[in-house]
């Protein structure tokens, strides 16, 4: 069965907020202009809960939850599909007759596969398909083309190409979106209301019992309050010098924007403008160490990570040293799980597992233990459990940051790397 109208859709991945998001506002306005109803969606695979850890899966359905309010605020709504992209989609244009797509540009290979299978099908049913840049400050694909198609092989190199780049300002979606846009019921949301409807902990069978407090509540409203205060602490902003910053305060001693930032409930380019406001007629830190240099170094990877074909992996990476790393599942288990006898590691690692989140002096100390410092274990292998326990799981950033100085070209890709270990985390 078909609804009686055609749809405009902006698909929700990592812009998971109304601030900053000119893909969503594209949506509104086409479906406003042409009368045709508005589906903001989220697609969740139905095997999230063996891809995703605990503390990041309850980051993310409380992200979903409050962008479902802040839609419902301007008189929309969010969809939640479960199923692959590829698979549901394709049934989705038709059942909703779908003639307008927008989405954010991704880097991370697996949504760069699938945007093109996307769009092809796009193109085939007839769907106008928009693509914003809304993750990064800036376009990475523009720095590459500044930089003749080559990857910044240094930190100040990356600096120069975006020295004369206007960074523009964040556009803010307050208006209600008009009654006219609202979809008719299709033949799924006829038999049961509550179909697209964001699921709780229960809905996928996800106990939070076995979690400790939530220090680091999800969402664009928490996101935007944790930005606001910290920027109104503008002399703590301009003194701030990450290596001084301590990895076993019993407080975090830097700001925990990055899940928030790595989800898209916050703007990266809202960070930037922020951090700006709060230097301006001001003595300040500078990058690297600066907290503006530590978006930037982000940044930075993000165009390394567009740029460098198997960047997330050793074998077929051309700024990658090929090393001969053993294997014992026994002892990478044992790190994983904060067994390893070595208190230090044992006690980050434990609470990487239950908060989601360390500090980046902590993610470097477990790193090099796990690689070239005790285990001799590779770097990939300690990358997934990254991705598995940490809230700002961020691809580029998990690919190269915490694991570069194991097995990449360091020389090639920093040239400072000795100086400024400490003072290139990103992680905020």
């Amino acid at each position: 069965m078909t609804t009686a109208r055609n749809t405009v859709v902006h698909w929700f991945r990592k812009d998971l907020r109304l601030h900053d998001n000119l893909a969503l506002r594209n949506a509104i306005n086409e479906a406003e202009n042409r009368k045709h109803s508005l589906r903001p969606i989220y697609i969740m695979d139905p095997d999230i809960k063996q891809k995703v850890g605990s503390n990041r899966l309850r980051f993310l359905l409380q992200s979903l939850h409050d962008l479902d309010n802040n839609l419902k605020n301007i008189n929309s709504r969010l969809y939640v599909v479960k199923g692959n992209p590829i698979e549901i989609l394709p049934k989705l244009f038709d059942k909703w007759q779908v003639k307008y797509l927008t989405i954010q540009l991704d880097i991370e290979p697996e949504y760069v596969e699938q945007d093109e299978i996307i769009e092809k099908i796009s193109e085939e049913k007839d769907i106008f398909v928009v693509k914003r840049v809304q993750n990064t400050v800036y376009d990475v694909h523009s720095v590459l083309k500044k930089n003749n198609g080559n990857v910044p092989m240094t930190y100040q190199k990356f600096l120069s190409l975006v020295l004369d780049v206007q960074v523009k300002e964040c556009i803010e979606i307050t208006k209600k979106v008009s009654d006219d846009c609202k979809p008719p019921k299709d033949g799924q949301e006829k038999k049961s209301a509550n179909c697209y409807d964001v699921p709780t902990a229960a809905d996928i069978d996800f106990d939070e019992s076995e979690l400790g407090p939530c220090k680091y509540p999800g969402g664009e409203t928490e996101g935007v309050k944790r930005l606001h205060s910290y920027m109104v602490r503008r002399d703590w902003v301009c003194k701030f010098e990450k290596p001084n910053s301590s990895p076993n305060s019993l407080e975090p001693s830097t700001t925990v924007l990055s899940p928030y930032i790595s989800h898209g409930c916050l703007s990266a380019k809202l960070f930037y403008h922020k951090l700006k406001e709060a230097e301006n007629g001001r003595k300040h830190s500078e990058p690297p160490v600066s907290l503006l240099g530590q978006l930037m170094w982000r940044e930075f990877y993000y165009v390394a990570g567009a740029g460098t074909k198997n960047f997330d992996k050793m074998v077929g990476n051309a700024v990658c040293t090929q090393i001969p790393w053993g294997k014992n599942d026994e002892h990478l288990k044992a790190w994983a799980e904060g067994r390893t006898g070595y208190p230090f590691v044992d006690a980050i690692m434990r609470q990487l597992k239950q908060e989601g989140w360390i500090h980046h002096l902590a993610r470097h100390m477990v790193a090099c233990f796990l690689t070239r410092g005790d285990l001799w274990i590779s770097w990939e292998e300690g990358a997934k459990v990254f991705e598995e326990y940490l809230l700002d799981y961020d691809w580029s950033l998990n690919a190269e940051k915490r694991w570069g100085r194991d097995c990449f070209d360091i020389p090639k890709m920093t040239g400072i790397l000795k100086a400024l270990m400490a003072e290139r985390p990103a992680y905020l």
